[in-house]
C-alpha cells in the first residue's frame, strides 16, 4: 500500500531514509607515508590511525562500516568496537567503497570517510548529514586556500611557465567525509573504472550536483611522514577538536 503524507507507514519512510551510514575506506597501502604496514594500522600515540578515526564517529548515529585489506579483516576487529562492521575492501579505492556500500543496509545518507583523517570534528560530520538532509544529493566539506595558486605548462622535467594565476577566493581544499544519498553515490559508481580517488568527482562527472559544507583545519589528511609527525604534535599539545 502507498504510503500517504502524515501517516504512520510515510514517518516511517522518512526515518528510514535519514539513516547514515558512514564508511571508512581503510585498505590502502600507505605507502607514500614509508611505514612498513598499512597506514590505517599504524601508530598513533598508542592507538592506531583506524581507531582514532573511529572514534570521531561513535556519538553520531549512524552505521559504521570499516573497508580493510582481507588479511586484516580479523585484526581490524579485535580493534574496533563490536557494532562497527568490517568488511574487507579491493585494490581500488572505489571497489573499497563499492563494499563498504554493500554493507550499508538500509541507510539511505552514505558518508565516505578517510581514514587517514583522524582528527577530522564531529561537527564537520553532522553539518554534511544536515545539508543532506536538507534536500541536497552530493555535499562535501572543504576549507579556504591560503596559497597563491597558479596553472602551469609544463616544460620538462624540471621547468614550467605560469600561464595563470587562479582565484583562490574561488576554490576550497576539499577533505572528506564526502555525504551523498543512496541512489546518488550508487549511481556515481555505476560506471567508475576503479582509478576514483574522489567520490564526488564521480558524481559531478554525471551531472549530479555537489554542494561545499565548511570543513576544519583539524581534518588534515596523513599521507606523508611530515603529515605524520603534524598529527602527534597536534595530540602531544592536547589541543584536539571534537
Amino acid at each position: 500500500m502507498t504510503a500517504t503524507p502524515g501517516s504512520a507507514s510515510a514517518a516511517q519512510d522518512d526515518r528510514v531514509n535519514s539513516q547514515v551510514c558512514v564508511i571508512i575506506p581503510a585498505a590502502g597501502s600507505g605507502t607514500r607515508l614509508g611505514e612498513s604496514i598499512p597506514k590505517a594500522f599504524v601508530d598513533l600515540h598508542g592507538r592506531t590511525i583506524l581507531e582514532r578515526c573511529v572514534d570521531q564517529v561513535l556519538d553520531l548515529d549512524a552505521h559504521v562500516v570499516v573497508v580493510v585489506p582481507a588479511d586484516l579483516v580479523g585484526r581490524a576487529r579485535l580493534l574496533l568496537p563490536p557494532h562497527v562492521e568490517v568488511v574487507a575492501g579491493g585494490a581500488h579505492r572505489s571497489t573499497s567503497v563499492r563494499a563498504g556500500l554493500a554493507a550499508a543496509g538500509d541507510a539511505g545518507i552514505i558518508l565516505v570517510h578517510d581514514a587517514a583523517r583522524p582528527l577530522t570534528p564531529a561537527g564537520v560530520f553532522r553539518r554534511v548529514i544536515d545539508a543532506i538532509r536538507a534536500g541536497h544529493r552530493a555535499v562535501i566539506p572543504g576549507i579556504p586556500v591560503a596559497d597563491t595558486l597558479k596553472q602551469i605548462e609544463q616544460l620538462d622535467t624540471d621547468l614550467a611557465r605560469v600561464t595563470t594565476t587562479v582565484d583562490r577566493d574561488l576554490l576550497r581544499a576539499i577533505q572528506t567525509p564526502q555525504g551523498f544519498t543512496r541512489e546518488a553515490l550508487v549511481a556515481a559508481h555505476a560506471d567508475d573504472e576503479g582509478l576514483a580517488t574522489d567520490d564526488a568527482g564521480l558524481a559531478e562527472r554525471i551531472g549530479i550536483p555537489v554542494h561545499v559544507v565548511e570543513g576544519h583545519p583539524m581534518a588534515m589528511k596523513i599521507t606523508t611522514p611530515w603529515d605524520l609527525r603534524v598529527i602527534r604534535q597536534i595530540l602531544d599539545s592536547g589541543e584536539v577538536v571534537t
